[in-house]
């Protein structure tokens, strides 16, 4: 089931709508489930509250699979605001981004985690925490593996827009202490940029950010998706490879 409430953004002193996928039976017994928190929560279970008219279909996929939690706040639509939540550097693209996604990741992991494992059935360890997202999310999601190692095992980072801050990124993954059960998916879509040129520096960037986190001792899965696109229904599709190499789902 897909359940929805309000969380306040403490940072930002909003509130925001919040997406939470629970297994059917999660009020059943003593059952406890591991945790992936995402970013972009509109856009992952169903069509009608998604961006674009067409979802991850989250929802499908993991009705058929282990159980396991998924909490999804919804980004902030007014203005380049999301811009600004989901990176956490400074950047000079889009006429300037003050990022804020410091800030945002701080109160993920100091509020709204503490909040959902005291309320849900949760397995909150390490081990059984991870983080996922695409495009700005994904990007959050490779700063949130740097920056919290002792919190997230496993990052689902799909598209990542790290041309938006490459040196910082690389930056903080090269500092990170990650440990060796680390485990981090990310892909780039053949069509994301326009021309060959841009498709080379797409791929250039995930190679690169690849190497770092091979050398930092992570377990990588870097995924070039022929024909894919920067879109919902692409990433979609690699919904059963992203989670087989991060949770052992068959």
């Amino acid at each position: 089931m897909v359940d929805t409430f309000t969380v306040h953004i403490t940072p930002y002193g909003l509130d925001r709508r919040t997406f939470i996928y629970l297994p059917d039976d999660w009020q059943a017994g003593e059952k406890r489930y591991p945790v992936l928190y995402m970013f972009d929560g509109h856009n992952l279970f169903f069509d009608d509250t998604a961006t674009y008219g067409t979802c991850w279909g989250l929802k499908e996929y993991l009705d058929a699979r282990p159980n396991a939690i998924v909490v999804a706040p919804e980004c902030n639509h007014e203005g380049n605001q999301r811009l600004e939540e989901y990176c956490p550097y400074e950047s000079d693209w889009f006429d300037g981004i003050h990022g804020t996604g410091k800030q945002y990741m701080d109160w993920l992991v100091n509020e709204l985690k503490p909040a959902i494992d005291a309320k849900y059935p949760t397995l909150p360890d390490r081990e059984n925490t991870a983080i996922g997202g695409s495009s700005m999310g994904g990007l959050m999601s490779l700063y949130a593996i740097a920056a919290y190692p002792e919190v997230f095992s496993k990052a689902a980072c799909l598209s990542p827009s790290v041309r938006l801050c490459l040196p910082d990124i690389k930056a903080d993954l090269r500092r990170a202490r990650l440990r060796p059960d680390t485990r981090v998916y990310l892909s780039w879509g053949e069509k994301e940029g326009h021309g060959k040129h841009q498709m080379a520096q797409y791929t250039a960037n995930a190679l690169a950010v690849t190497r770092i986190l091979n050398e930092r001792g992570a377990a990588v899965y870097p995924y070039f998706q022929l024909d894919g696109r920067h879109c919902e229904a692409d990433w979609r599709r690699q919904l059963p490879r992203c989670f087989r190499f991060l949770f052992g789902w068959k």
